[in-house]
């Protein structure tokens, strides 16, 4: 905060030239005085007012910047002063201060321009029937085509999370990614995210699943019990959801299959990768 001494040297400098009310004048006097001051100054009463104002907002903004602008600089502080000290600085302060905020304004208008109205993205993907029902009867694919693009990867092979010569054996391959499933978890690789570099991506995936899993008009979305939700970083996936019971409960797998994979998935990687998309505060909080 400004100091009171700066408080008191800002008031001087602004109202040095502004009439003051003689010592000892009673309450009646004192109004008199100031219905009287405000009358005989130059453009009369509404001119008066407006100067008021003017200097009592240049009061708050010099204290402000001192507080935490460029005025916190002593050698820039007192030139301020000074500048404030006549009508002809004022003047320069005041225009300075109108073309900064007409420069900020502009701004904020480049960028909201520049950024597209917000609005919720289509599903990323349509998930098949087959792959769904594949996946729900517990019949893997093994590795294919698309885990094989995802070890092929530079940041893949760095951090050595899958080694080629020993894949696991319940691998899902999808078209729009792969599950990896191991004892109480399930990793789940989508290619429109690790095609953008995966790191970037654990919180968002995150903040989706928040959202999808929120309640909505007062009920919460179903979501099987001791079925829980992880960020993808331990097997460097978009997410990982993690189960109780070895094997899985079958309703489990099957709310994996007809509700995640199906509906939910498709949703949150769509939010994950628009970088338009800004997840509500409650749910970034969570994370």
């Amino acid at each position: 905060m400004a100091s009171d001494l700066d408080t008191v040297r800002v008031m001087r400098a602004l109202y040095n030239d502004m009439p003051r009310p003689p010592q000892g004048l009673s309450p009646a006097e004192h109004m008199a005085w100031v219905q009287r001051t405000m009358k005989d100054f130059e453009g009369g009463e509404m001119a008066y007012t407006l100067e008021c104002i003017m200097r009592d907002s240049t009061l708050d903004i010099v204290l402000r910047l001192r507080e935490d602008g460029y005025l916190k600089d002593d050698k820039a502080f007192e030139e301020t002063l000074t500048q404030i000290s006549t009508p002809e600085g004022r003047k320069q302060f005041q225009e300075w201060v109108i073309n900064a905020q007409k420069s900020v304004d502009a701004t904020s208008r480049l960028l909201k321009r520049a950024k597209r109205s917000w609005s919720e993205p289509a599903p990323l993907f349509v998930a098949r029937r087959d792959e769904v029902d594949r996946f729900v009867k517990g019949q893997a694919t093994g590795p294919g085509e698309l885990m094989g693009q995802y070890l092929a990867r530079e940041d893949v092979s760095a951090i050595g999370m899958l080694d080629p010569q020993d894949l696991p054996e319940k691998v899902f391959e999808f078209e729009w990614g792969f599950i990896v499933e191991t004892p109480g978890t399930w990793d789940v690789y989508v290619a429109d995210i690790w095609d953008r570099g995966t790191v970037g991506y654990f919180d968002r995936m995150l903040c989706a699943w928040r959202m999808e899993a929120q309640p909505a008009g007062g009920v919460a979305p179903h979501v099987p019990l001791g079925l829980s939700v992880d960020a993808g970083i331990g097997s460097f996936c978009g997410v990982t959801l993690h189960w109780d019971n070895n094997p899985p409960d079958p309703s489990t797998r099957r709310w994996v299959g007809e509700v995640f994979i199906t509906h939910w998935l498709p949703v949150m990687a769509a939010r994950s990768i628009d970088p338009d998309y800004d997840f509500p505060a409650e749910v970034l909080e969570a994370v």
